[in-house]
């Protein structure tokens, strides 16, 4: 009687992975993940058969744990071009061909897994080319002194700086900028609600869409959204300035030249300077805009 209590408890006993059916997976010389055959088997069907399902999860989440964005080449800090990076990923075909093969196989085993490149949309020598014209530029002025209004200027001015818009692409500033939140760096200052002045976080941010969007301007751009505020702003000309707001108005403009542009942006003590940039073959004509006022209001905080 015992003999059979043994032999029933054995026949439903749960199948133990066998680690000679280990497969290792490598990346430059270091095993980054193992699996088991047993793992892949269709759970339904008594022959060897391999789960489809199983297999492009497994394919999946490696190609998650691996995969390196390529980075775009830009202008560095002292006018230098920092070459782009290219990045890889899973080269998912040629994986599951080797999975599959290795499936059927027996023993431990060792893939190394294939990979193929992923290019920088902006590589060293279209940054290169993109400093050969300038094609439109503004500038404005602000109170170096108020710490706060300076503070999220900068931090919008440095998130479209850098940015190259190819033709027939179009620019949204708020998509760019990201919400303007405490999370995000940004601090109380002021703003324009309903027409009248108060304290809110980011305001300061449209003296930056303003210079901006006359930068565009001057480079005959096409203008695709732009909203004027409520009351004049001091740091543009009456009808020069362009409002923004995370969830209400946004700058948009698209470039429809021939040649792709490159946005630079800086800000040198009270002073913000936006300028376009394209290549020696872009076909464009520039527009007269009118300066922007050196002289700057007594008030300490400026309005929005």
């Amino acid at each position: 009687m015992l003999w059979l209590l043994l032999f029933h408890s054995l026949l439903f006993v749960s199948p133990i992975e066998d680690l000679s059916d280990d497969i290792h997976l490598r990346l430059n010389n270091e095993i980054i993940s193992t699996y088991n055959r047993h793992n892949l088997k269709h759970s339904y069907i008594d022959e060897k058969l391999i789960d489809i399902q199983q297999l492009d999860k497994l394919l999946m989440d490696l190609n998650k744990q691996i995969y390196t964005p390529a980075q775009d080449a830009y202008i560095g800090p002292y006018g230098e071009v920092v070459d782009d990076i290219v990045g890889y990923q899973l080269h998912v075909d040629e994986m599951k061909k080797q999975i599959i093969e290795s499936y059927y196989q027996t023993g431990t085993k060792t893939i190394d897994i294939p990979t193929k490149p992923v290019y920088a949309r902006v590589n060293t020598e279209l940054m290169e080319s993109l400093r050969e014209k300038l094609i439109g530029h503004y500038i404005t002025y602000f109170n170096s002194r108020n710490k706060e209004r300076s503070h999220y200027i900068q931090l919008a001015t440095e998130a479209i700086h850098n940015q190259v818009i190819f033709p027939g692409e179009a620019f949204s500033f708020n998509k760019m900028v990201g919400e303007r939140t405490t999370q995000n760096g940004y601090k109380r200052a002021t703003v324009i609600v309903k027409g009248e002045l108060s304290e809110d976080i980011g305001g300061g941010i449209c003296q930056v869409s303003s210079t901006l969007f006359n930068a565009v301007d001057h480079a005959n751009l096409t203008i695709v959204e732009r909203y004027i505020h409520s009351r004049r702003v001091s740091y543009v000309p009456p009808g020069r300035d362009a409002t923004v707001s995370w969830y209400g108005p946004d700058f948009r403009f698209q470039n429809k030249l021939n040649q792709p542009i490159l946005i630079q942006a800086k800000v040198y003590g009270g002073q913000l300077l936006i300028k376009i940039y394209s290549t020696e073959h872009v076909r464009y004509q520039s527009k007269n805009i009118p300066n922007a006022e050196k002289k700057l209001p007594r008030e300490i905080k400026m309005s929005d």
